[in-house]
């Protein structure tokens, strides 16, 4: 973890900066007491938001959609993670014809639908 005057350093930032990507949600670092403290993670974030601005020419609506898709992205690799956990706990026979069923491009399982009488997407 680095405090405040060593992340600007290793980030090569001015405060001012710093400040507002954090006001605009693009870095949000932790606390160790009063000051903010940032993780190897915010150092990378905080390079990447300053390439795409200062050597890429991209604009903060850029920036905000990068991050945004990028946010995206690593949520559904953990989420991926997760499901291959799942899938390896569950019965062979099942394993088998779920990875059979990715493979083949299909996702012809019988989906459940809502309940007598209930409101589309309440079950």
């Amino acid at each position: 973890m680095f405090e405040g005057g060593e992340f600007l350093l290793r980030a090569r930032l001015d405060a001012a900066s710093l400040e507002a990507w954090i006001e605009a949600g693009w870095l949000a670092p932790g606390r160790a007491g009063p000051e903010p403290a940032f993780s190897e993670i915010d150092l990378a974030r905080a390079c990447l938001i300053r390439d795409l601005r200062d050597a890429m020419g991209v604009n903060d609506e850029g920036i905000a959609v990068v991050l945004d898709l990028l946010d995206q992205m690593h949520g559904l690799r953990h989420a991926l993670r997760r499901l291959s956990g799942v899938l390896h706990s569950v019965p062979e026979p099942l394993r088998r014809d779920v990875l059979a069923r990715l493979q083949a491009g299909t996702d012809d399982a019988p989906m459940a639908g809502p309940a007598e009488g209930a409101p589309p997407g309440r079950n």
